[in-house]
Order: structure tokens, then C-alpha cells, then sequence
């Protein structure tokens, strides 16, 4: 329960809120309790960013089509995914690399920031979705290791 005091147009009001879900909130101003409603925010979508075309000396990864992370997710890969939307600024493995846990195997930018993204167990790069420069959503799978 959180209490916040508010002046408009000079009247002050003390609102209560008592409860909060993920379309409603249970509210009381100045001791009269309202039920709150809004409708549920439409899923982001994803913010695409053109980029030149990569140099023919750029190795495989970046050529590794978008489905293939999800399949060898579905068959018994281990996708490692961000925790938060940003832009890739390095990529530390190489499809066929062994990592270990703790292992950095990307960096992502996000609000000025630089964050390592690690491996959460041992593995074998199986494959890498995304290349320098990419901008990528909350949760989208950077590497799947076999």
C-alpha cells in the first residue's frame, strides 16, 4: 500500500494505492475507494535497424538464418538470451567454440551502458544469431550452445 499526497488546482487530495494488477488498480482519494482499469499494453515490437552489408570476410555466424537458434533450441539446445533490449557491441565466441559457465560470449550496450553477457552453463557454440551493431529486444536468444 502506497500513500501520495496531491495538489490540483490548489484542492489536495490523499490517495491510496491499495492493490495493483496487470489491467486494474484499487484506489481510494480522499477516502472513497475506485477500481481502476486499463487495457493491457500490446506486446514492443522490436526496433529494426539497417545495416550495411557485412564483409565477405566475416565468418559464418552472422550468415546462420534466424529459425536455426529456435531449432537447435527445440532440439535440446541451451539458447543464451538478453536480459534487456540494447545493441550487440561485441561477440566474444565462435560457432564451434567450447564456453565455460561465467564465460562472457557477448556485450550488449544498453542505456550507455556495457553489459557482459554470460553463459549460464558449459557448452558448444552451436550457433549465433546475432552480429556486431544488431539491436535486439528483452529475451531475444543471442547463442544457442549444444
Amino acid at each position: 500500500m502506497k500513500e501520495y499526497k496531491y495538489k490540483i488546482e490548489g484542492v489536495e487530495y490523499k490517495v491510496t494505492i491499495n492493490e495493483v494488477t496487470e489491467t486494474s488498480a484499487q484506489v481510494e482519494v480522499n477516502g472513497t475507494e475506485y477500481n481502476v482499469e486499463w487495457e493491457k499494453p500490446a506486446a514492443p515490437k522490436p526496433v529494426v535497424v539497417a545495416k550495411p552489408a557485412a564483409p565477405a570476410a566475416k565468418p559464418a555466424a552472422t550468415a546462420t538464418p534466424a529459425a536455426a537458434p529456435a531449432a537447435s533450441a527445440a532440439a535440446g539446445g541451451y539458447a543464451i538470451k538478453t536480459p534487456l533490449p540494447g545493441v550487440i557491441i561485441d561477440i566474444k565466441v565462435n560457432v564451434g567454440d567450447t564456453v565455460a559457465k561465467g564465460q562472457t560470449v557477448a556485450i550488449l550496450e544498453a542505456m550507455k551502458m556495457e553489459n557482459n553477457i554470460n553463459s549460464d552453463r558449459d557448452g558448444k557454440v552451436a550457433s549465433i544469431a546475432v552480429a556486431k551493431g544488431d539491436t535486439v529486444a528483452d529475451g531475444a536468444v543471442l547463442i544457442t550452445l549444444e
